[in-house]
């Protein structure tokens, strides 16, 4: 029973994928957005969810005993997720097409939209990480300013995309999926869909997104538990693995559709996302939770390799201006490297 929830969720996720990348292009266009803030802010924050009200639940909410732990841990997972794993699903993408691309394995993306993207990333999560191993347990005001200063980054960051120029035209769009809810009405001078239409496809899209991946959460810890998986093991790979499905397959989608900075930036932008709105949660309401001591270790060695992952893909593209589809596969490296860590944690611990 279990597996077929893991697939009917796996399905439901793809699905909400689909009509979410149609509809925040749409909506982007509508608001007269750049691709850059189509993909690495509204993409990002909006496939983002899922993931990060797992750590704000586990934080605010949750009376278990290790909840807070538990957030933090979760906090931690995503920004490697996404400079590992999510990489390396989007490097193979690119290969599978290499041979019917024009340029290869080089991907036509904005490389400052990126690089924009990744400096943000390296200074808010340095800042958090920085905050880890630095400063005390007890005062704890020091972190909450912190905390503040990596929501005005954040702030900084949105103000910066959205005040780019716009560069999707309507003849760069599919059609709006749900465009038979609009059939008979009158349409905007452009021949666009209304709003409240792609309003609604949006809304609907992060619906199934979040139902699908709580129903695929469930059922791997399910599956987990009787094959006798460590909790350890779940915690720390197997539940952010599946909190972060949405961000791979919206990236999967435009990849095939040629839309390459739109995918990159639906990582990027959800790893700047990930590096201060959830640490802050973390910082604030759970400021003791958040240091570099004996039992924390394996959590904020993700934190290490999310940044050698991020060098190791960016940093040639910075020194070429080109960045190509193997060199995201480098993801995958780093993340079984991190599989061997943690198994040398539980073998040990």
């Amino acid at each position: 029973m279990d597996l077929l929830i893991l697939l009917v969720s796996f399905v439901i996720i793809l699905a909400g994928a689909e009509l979410f990348t149609n509809g925040i292009e749409w909506f982007g266009r509508k608001l007269g957005l750049a691709e850059g803030a189509v993909g690495s802010v509204l993409a990002a924050v909006g496939t983002a969810l899922p993931e990060t009200m797992i750590p704000i639940i586990a934080i605010l909410f949750s009376t278990g005993e290790h909840s807070e732990d538990i957030g933090v841990g979760a906090i931690l997972g995503a920004p490697f997720m996404l400079a590992t794993l999510a990489m390396f699903v989007t490097g193979v993408a690119v290969m599978v097409q290499a041979r019917t691309r024009p340029a290869g394995d080089v991907m036509p993306v904005d490389t400052r939209v990126l690089g924009a993207d990744m400096r943000t990333f390296v200074i808010a999560y340095g800042i958090a990480i920085a905050a880890a191993l630095f400063l005390p347990s007890d005062p704890t005001w020091p972190k909450i300013v912190v905390a503040v200063l990596l929501l005005l980054v954040y702030a900084w960051y949105v103000k910066g995309h959205f005040e780019a120029d716009p560069s999707v035209d309507v003849e760069d769009l599919a059609p709006l999926r749900f465009h038979r809810f609009d059939a008979g009405r009158t349409h905007p001078a452009d021949g666009s869909p209304r709003l409240r239409v792609i309003n609604f496809q949006v809304i609907v899209a992060l619906g199934l997104i979040v139902i699908g991946a709580i129903a695929f959460v469930d059922a791997v810890g399910h599956v987990a538990a009787s094959l006798g998986v460590s909790q350890v093991l779940l915690a720390l790979v197997i539940a952010p693995i599946a909190t972060e499905l949405p961000e791979k397959f919206n990236s999967i989608i435009w990849i095939r559709q040629g839309k390459d900075t739109l995918a990159m930036g639906n990582i990027t932008g959800a790893m700047v996302f990930q590096s201060a709105i959830p640490v802050s949660v973390a910082l604030l309401f759970a400021p003791h939770t958040w240091v570099v001591e004996p039992g924390s270790y394996l959590a904020f060695a993700s934190a290490g390799i999310a940044f050698l992952a991020s060098g190791a893909i960016f940093i040639p593209m910075w020194r070429t201006g080109k960045l190509r589809g193997r060199l995201l596969l480098l993801g995958g490296a780093f993340y079984a490297v991190y599989l061997v860590i943690v198994g040398i944690g539980i073998a040990t611990g």
